[in-house]
């Protein structure tokens, strides 16, 4: 065979220079934004289990008056649990994960720009998560709820370890986000294939970039708050003090500036899954895309001004009040936009039922019910009246299951195909659809009744005399029907992943956006040769879409042909200018690194140090932790 012959192909060197190292070692070290972006999904679904099992337990102590599943304790511990699992271990991490995996090959990159750093984003995710866990282990669960409010948060009212461990936990879980979010933003102003200017770049990752500067500007808020609350608890600081100086409605104003735009953070990467769902189902481009994404951007603006939302009672002047009810009414605005884009994009097209498009109607019912009780709730007289009611609890599960548990599952039908290379069963996504449609609305629609008829939140139990016996127990049913709707859902997608791999085509549902664009799953390198976009939907307009299944461009410049044959054995990535997309130049990434694990692993004896007034564990935790970020970023160490 001759040297020429032998010589290999251009494919064969992009799969051996971006493949992933062999043995656990090498599963350990990836920091591939599809092997981080799969870690952050399935883990993150994980806990969605557990924390809906958390609330079936709450559910069943009231689904009768007086009942003795458990006692005020264990409810307080679920409760607080139940809540802080849903908020910062399930949603925000599922939403960043399929950020992760589906942003680079939505825009035709090959990779997130800083990959080390989004595989460290995921050890802090998990580890936050099982530290959060391990509580339980030592019986010290938190049970202070999931908004920790002082100053019953503060050591003489809340003595032991369960609140640190929540305080730590949080702290680790923010910075976890706060670095898939430095990732996206950076993702979306410099790694686009040639000619994706701004607007053409799809709208998934539109949301998912206003959502990652929203969590910029929420998340270090509620990291300094945690700070500032473990330091009066530790070495006696009186930050949240009134009688030294200090204010305990600064806990309030620190985590609802977090805490309210948490639920926009939520919802609008979610909206974008919707989208990309929804155009793909209907067969047409998005109706009103300009007006869809702006308003994105009004709302991910607008979130900020909502904090004192929730703070009605604590006895603010009547004029600032006023001001945020304005802002309340003002965000369902372009909320409504969004809705009108989808009931005309679905109107004009022609649908397709499958069952990631009823996830999507169901996601458009469920959420205008619950906008409409946010602006209810919005009016402060009312506010007053239905504030720390299970109207409350209505309205909060209304818009967080109808806006992101929804589409979520949607999503994860939808993007199945990209994941795994295969396809849920439709039949059962729908069955597992219906039950969780109709469970959720029978378990949570009576709640609003229940509110109004003065059945406060987070109470264990309740008499029987007080008119509340038949909803919750009709609540609590409801709840077991959507338990079984997500279990059929959850074997679902073990069966597709334990069967044998059927021939799934590369892009089953007809889609629009680049990540349809080469196969399923993708290989590492995710694109052959440089890709050359020309509208918001380049699969459909007919223009040659380069490098996706091997393309040949037929002139490229000569610093880019590296790109198609990395003769230097070296991953490397397109940069290409802000607005226009135009290729700027070439970016070296790294590979195979297991720095960030080392790194987490530091932090999280640091962390353990603090928990225990260990202070020699402490500076061990933080001497390992400067070691393994020194050589994380040193030129050519792995």
């Amino acid at each position: 065979m001759s040297a020429e012959t032998s010589r290999p192909t251009d494919t064969e060197l992009l799969d051996y220079v971006w493949a992933a190292r062999p043995g656990f070692v090498g599963w350990l070290g990836q920091c591939n934004h599809k092997a981080v972006g799969r870690r952050f999904i399935f883990t993150s679904f994980f806990f969605l289990l557990l924390g809906g099992a958390m609330a079936l337990l709450m559910r069943t102590q009231l689904a009768l008056p007086n009942n003795d599943v458990m006692g005020p304790d264990g409810f307080n511990q679920l409760f607080t649990m139940h809540g802080t699992i849903m908020m910062f271990l399930f949603v925000v991490p599922m939403l960043e994960g399929f950020t992760i995996y589906v942003g680079p090959l939505a825009l035709g990159a090959r990779d997130m720009p800083m990959p080390r750093l989004n595989a460290f984003g995921y050890w802090v995710f998990l580890f936050g998560g099982l530290f959060l866990l391990s509580s339980g282990v030592v019986g010290a669960v938190p049970d202070s709820g999931w908004f920790a409010y002082v100053p019953l948060t503060r050591a003489e009212f809340a003595p032991g370890l369960n609140l640190d461990f929540w305080l730590l936990g949080v702290t680790m879980l923010e910075i976890a986000g706060i670095a898939a979010a430095i990732e996206v933003v950076t993702l979306m102003a410099r790694f686009r294939a040639s000619g994706m200017s701004v607007s053409r770049i799809p709208i998934f990752v539109w949301s998912g970039f206003v959502a990652s500067v929203m969590i910029l500007f929420a998340f270090p808020p509620l990291v300094a708050g945690t700070i500032l609350l473990e330091l009066d608890r530790k070495i006696g600081t009186v930050f949240y003090d009134a009688a030294f100086g200090g204010d305990p409605l600064l806990w309030q104003h620190l985590f609802w500036w977090f805490g309210h735009p948490e639920v926009y953070i939520q919802l609008i990467p979610a909206l974008g899954m919707a989208a990309a769902i929804v155009t793909a189902s209907a067969q047409r481009r998005m109706a009103g895309r300009t007006a869809f994404i702006a308003s994105l951007v009004a709302i991910g603006i607008l979130s900020f001004g909502l904090w004192v939302h929730h703070m009605y009672a604590t006895g603010i002047p009547l004029m600032a009040t006023s001001l945020f009810t304005a802002a309340s009414f003002m965000i369902a605005i372009p909320s409504g936009v969004i809705i009108m884009s989808f009931i005309g994009t679905m109107w004009w097209g022609r649908l397709r039922w499958t069952a990631a498009m009823y996830y999507v109607v169901g996601f458009v019912i469920i959420f205008v019910a619950g906008g409409i009780t946010g602006v209810m709730v919005a009016m402060v007289p009312f506010d007053w009246q239905a504030h720390d009611t299970y109207f409350v609890v209505a309205h909060l599960h209304y818009v967080l299951v109808g806006g992101s548990l929804m589409p979520i599952l949607g999503a994860l039908h939808f993007w199945m195909p990209k994941l795994t290379g295969r396809m849920m069963n439709e039949r059962w996504g729908k069955i597992a659809f219906g039950l969780i449609f109709v469970g959720f609305n029978v378990t949570f629609f009576p709640q609003h009744a229940l509110g109004l008829w003065g059945m406060t939140r987070r109470i264990w139990t309740y008499e029987a005399d007080l008119g509340w016996n038949g909803l919750n127990l009709l609540s609590t049913a409801g709840s077991y029907v959507m338990g079984l709707g997500m279990l059929i859902f959850t074997i679902n997608m073990i069966v597709v992943h334990l069967g044998p791999k059927p021939d799934t085509p590369d892009n089953p549902w007809g889609a629009e956006s680049l990540e349809w664009a080469t196969e399923s799953p993708a290989p590492n390198y995710n694109f052959r040769s440089r890709l050359q976009v020309a509208s918001p939907e380049p699969l459909w307009d007919g223009e040659s879409v380069l490098g996706a299944k091997g393309g040949e461009d037929p002139d490229p410049p000569a610093w880019q042909r590296q790109l198609d044959r990395p003769e230097t054995g070296l991953r490397q990535a397109l940069a290409t200018s802000g607005l226009d997309a135009k290729p700027d130049h070439i970016v070296t990434l790294p590979g195979h690194s297991l720095w960030p694990l080392w790194a987490t692993l530091g932090l999280g004896v640091g962390l353990i140090g603090v928990l225990l007034d260990a202070v020699a564990l402490g500076i061990v935790g933080l001497i390992a932790l400067t070691v393994a970020a020194t050589a994380w970023l040193w030129p050519g160490v792995e």
